[in-house]
């Protein structure tokens, strides 16, 4: 393959003059199959990739494989860091204060939302010189691709999008609600597939309630903390990943059986948000329309008891964040301030338009799958239905990182999707 990289400085906030109001830089890299010339790859439509988060920087890739590789047969692939991630202006602990004090650092968080990532997208797009472009979301990209369907979808061409079908609607409890089951029942499948893990992450569990166990940052690793490796639920073969940190997760020593090096070496690399702080600062405000978040995930937590730290047998948990990610991790800490007031604004501009949804002209296909624990199936369904032209493949046989176990087939099938309804549409924009 060969790589361009593009850095582009653009507004702060797309709604004030940019020549007057405050930039930021964006970058992006382009991927390009080395089996086109350059003269022939310069003449290749683009595909802008929405990466999951939020707070997620872009892949880096070292070779074109799964769906980069389908899609490189026939695009331009751009690459982007989101604004606030990996070179695009980041966003942490270290770089936040320059901003000013915790009210300043949350007003300019507010920026980083999908309409402003949208907003990005579309300016860089014009730089360019592109026409309409195909967009493929997977995760949060697909919330962004929704945006980008409801505020600038004259820029688009098409638009696929994996497990990333936002409610465009409704509080944000009504997303945990649903996905809490789900979790419930993914720790089933998993211990049903490995009876015998149960015991040991009880054991740890019980463990770490009366011995005080350090991970590499030197933080103490609470029961909670320990829950939170259940990101790896929301795998098809990361659930065999689980497995395999639990198998040797104790070693002996003159004191008895502590914690290997080793796990807690790994478990630090799933707990920490030090490489990634905008997930924890922004993951709820994704779904927030004009009213406050407030911590919605922990006050659902309330009607799952089963998920409490000190419930028996212990469950791991998904995606969902809780105030004490603030008080326990180290690199969230300067931040907790910050975190209460995004989750106290009740302001937040509307990141869905239903009307202009409901009259889209724009090719659009997803895959919904149907035991996602992170995308609920049926908010996904209930969104779908409500894109005109939308289509839906539903599958059973991934979850919620399907496009890394077979992306260039899921890639292709839901090219395909768009590719087949192309005249019909572009007959609606023109009437």
């Amino acid at each position: 393959m060969r790589t361009t990289e593009h850095f582009f400085e653009l507004p702060l906030d797309h709604c004030r003059n940019g020549n007057n109001g405050e930039t930021i830089t964006v970058f992006a890299r382009e991927y390009v199959s080395s089996d086109h010339s350059p003269e022939a790859a310069a003449e290749l439509p683009w595909l802008v990739y929405f990466q999951g988060g939020p707070g997620g920087r872009g892949n880096r890739f070292t070779s074109l494989g799964g769906w980069s590789k389908a899609a490189a047969r026939d695009f331009r692939i751009l690459m982007l860091d989101q604004r606030g991630t990996g070179l695009s202006s980041p966003i942490d602990r270290k770089t936040l204060p320059l901003r000013g004090n915790a009210q300043d650092q949350a007003e300019y968080l507010t920026h980083f939302r999908a309409d402003s990532i949208v907003a990005d997208a579309e300016a860089i797009r014009l730089a360019l010189g592109s026409g309409p472009w195909t967009v493929y979301g997977q995760s949060y990209g697909g919330f962004c691709a929704l945006t980008y369907l409801s505020q600038a979808s004259a820029g688009l061409r098409e638009v696929l999008i994996t497990g990333g079908l936002p409610p465009l609607s409704g509080p944000a409890e009504r997303v945990y609600r649903a996905t809490f089951p789900r979790v419930a029942a993914r720790n089933a499948e998993y211990f049903n597939r490995y009876p015998e893990d149960r015991e040991v992450l009880q054991r740890i569990a019980r463990h770490l309630a009366r011995v005080d166990e350090r991970l590499p940052s030197g933080e103490r690793l609470s029961v909670e903390r320990l829950q939170m490796v259940g990101s790896f639920l929301g795998g098809n073969t990361r659930i065999d990943a689980l497995h395999h940190l639990l198998e040797d997760a104790f070693s002996p020593t003159p004191d008895g059986d502590r914690l290997s090096d080793t796990f807690l070496e790994q478990v630090y690399s799933l707990v920490s948000r030090a490489s990634g702080p905008l997930y924890a600062l922004m993951h709820e405000s994704i779904y927030g329309q004009g009213e406050a978040t407030d911590w919605a995930a922990w006050r659902v937590l309330k009607e799952f008891p089963e998920f409490l730290p000190d419930a028996e047998p212990v469950l791991l948990t998904g995606e969902m964040v809780y105030p004490w990610y603030f008080e326990q991790d180290q690199s969230l800490v300067p931040l907790r301030t910050v975190a209460e007031l995004l989750a106290r604004k009740s302001d937040w501009k509307p990141l869905y338009d239903p009307v202009r949804l409901a009259a889209n002209a724009i090719p659009v296909a997803a895959a919904v799958y149907t035991e996602d624990i992170y995308v609920d199936r049926e908010l996904s369904l209930e969104t779908a239905a409500a894109v005109r032209g939308l289509q839906v493949w539903e599958s059973p046989d991934f979850h919620h990182d399907g496009i890394a176990d077979d992306g260039e087939a899921i890639f292709g099938r839901l090219l395909g999707m768009v590719r087949s309804v192309r005249p019909a549409a572009l007959s609606a924009i023109r009437t």
